[in-house]
């Protein structure tokens, strides 16, 4: 297992090290898509579509909002996703 996901409502999973672009990381329920470029240690990839402005969840809970469409295999972070309000 090289990815994280604890939800089935997860749109998002954890890596547990980091991977290339291409490979896909396996959780406990099977493979994920094939990354789209390298993602770090620890960082979020799309398990499925997002589209622009619909929430991110993580560990059964939204974190933030899709700034853009991101497609399944894509790194999720800084770039792709804006922060939940207080």
């Amino acid at each position: 297992m090289t990815a994280l996901r604890l939800d089935p409502g997860d749109n998002v999973a954890c890596l547990l090290r980091a991977h290339r672009a291409g490979e896909r990381p396996a959780s406990r329920d099977g493979p994920l898509p094939a990354l789209s470029g390298d993602v770090p240690l620890g960082h979020k990839v799309a398990i499925r579509d997002i589209a622009a402005g619909a929430p991110v969840i993580k560990y059964g809970v939204s974190i933030g909002h899709a700034t853009r469409d991101i497609a399944p295999g894509d790194h999720v972070h800084l770039h792709n996703l804006a922060g939940a309000e207080l």
